[in-house]
């Protein structure tokens, strides 16, 4: 081998070895970026850790930002191989840190296997930590939906509210626990069930915070995630006075009810009347049907001579005198 030829060969083999480190550095750039962001914060991570986690199909920034925010945070428990278990499983790695940083700072007990947890579950465990810091206040009912809780004191009349609950995240309970659909149910029932108990409305109206007091000793926030602090009374006003109708509709009934009573009565007055009518007509055909035996027996009398003509003219004067006197008594009468 000539020497020309020996020199070429040693110059295409520095242009390989050139070539693939700057194909190295180029690939391997983004990954030396990070680990040299991690070094320089002070919470140094493995540059074969770094690239591991992108064969694992983990985005590495995610994972280095994470560990540099809770290093930075005084969280040095939590560790890569937790951040990279929770991206795994399938959770909002950057939502955790932040709620876990949020909590460390208002020094709210969390810790990372109830954060992890909670995020799993599909709740926002950023936003409970911020309610647990900042209590956020629920309508009751919805004010955009323009409904009120409707309760009907003793006296009948009807009432119309609506309460501002203020509620904080009770971290504890967070898994598992009810949501604001179940606070906002509890508590409309439990005003009802308030405005019920009361004497009169004007009891209601004179002092609604008596409403507030009784719902709140309810318990209303038992196996929920939230803890009530306090339920304000928005607006109240007079809906309907439901006992005065109640009482108008019961009069219009008892009055239907003697009305068809009174109908029954009558018709079956009517079918009495209707019936002596007929035993009348039968009774004055049976005294037609006697009338018209006494010509008969007259003649058989005759005939037997148990009847003699004179007699037969006395009975005859009898009824002529009879019937003469009928006559001037109902002239008289007129």
């Amino acid at each position: 081998m000539s020497g020309n030829e020996f020199s070429s060969g040693i110059y295409l083999l520095i242009f390989a070895l050139a070539a693939i480190a700057i194909i190295l550095l180029v690939v391997l750039g983004r990954y030396v970026g990070l680990w040299f962001q991690a070094f320089v914060s002070g919470t140094p991570i493995s540059l074969f850790n770094i690239i591991g986690m992108s064969l694992r199909k983990i985005p590495p920034r995610i994972i280095v930002i994470a560990r540099i925010n809770t290093y930075k945070a005084g969280l040095k428990l939590i560790t890569v191989a937790d951040l990279e278990t929770h991206y795994m499983a399938g959770g909002n790695v950057i939502n955790v840190v932040k709620a876990m940083i949020a909590a460390e700072k208002a020094n709210i007990p969390l810790s990372w296997r109830q954060a992890t947890a909670i995020d799993l579950a599909g709740r926002d465990i950023l936003d409970a930590v911020k309610t647990s810091v900042n209590p956020k206040v629920i309508d009751c009912p919805d004010v955009n939906r323009g409904d009120y809780i409707t309760g009907v004191a003793k006296d009948g009349v009807q009432l119309k509210c609506r309460a501002r609950v203020t509620v904080r995240t009770n971290i504890l309970q967070l898994v598992g626990g009810a949501t604001e659909e179940t606070i906002i149910a509890r508590v409309g029932e439990g005003i009802i069930n308030a405005i019920g108990a009361a004497e009169t409305h004007l009891d209601v109206l004179e002092a609604p915070q008596r409403i507030s007091k009784l719902v709140l000793e309810r318990g209303l926030d038992a196996q929920t995630a939230f803890e009530i602090l306090s339920i304000d009374i928005a607006d109240i006003s007079l809906g309907e006075n439901i006992g005065a109708r109640l009482k108008a509709d019961k009069a219009e009934a008892d009055k239907r009810i003697a009305q068809a009573k009174a109908e029954e009565r009558r018709a079956m007055a009517v079918a009495m009347e209707q019936e002596n009518t007929a035993k009348v007509i039968d009774m004055r055909a049976k005294v037609v049907e006697a009338e018209a035996q006494i010509p008969i027996a007259m003649a058989d009398s005759f005939r037997k001579g148990n009847l003699g003509i004179m007699d037969y003219y006395r009975m005859k004067n009898v009824q002529a005198d009879t019937e003469m006197r009928s006559s001037i008594a109902k002239d008289e009468g007129k």
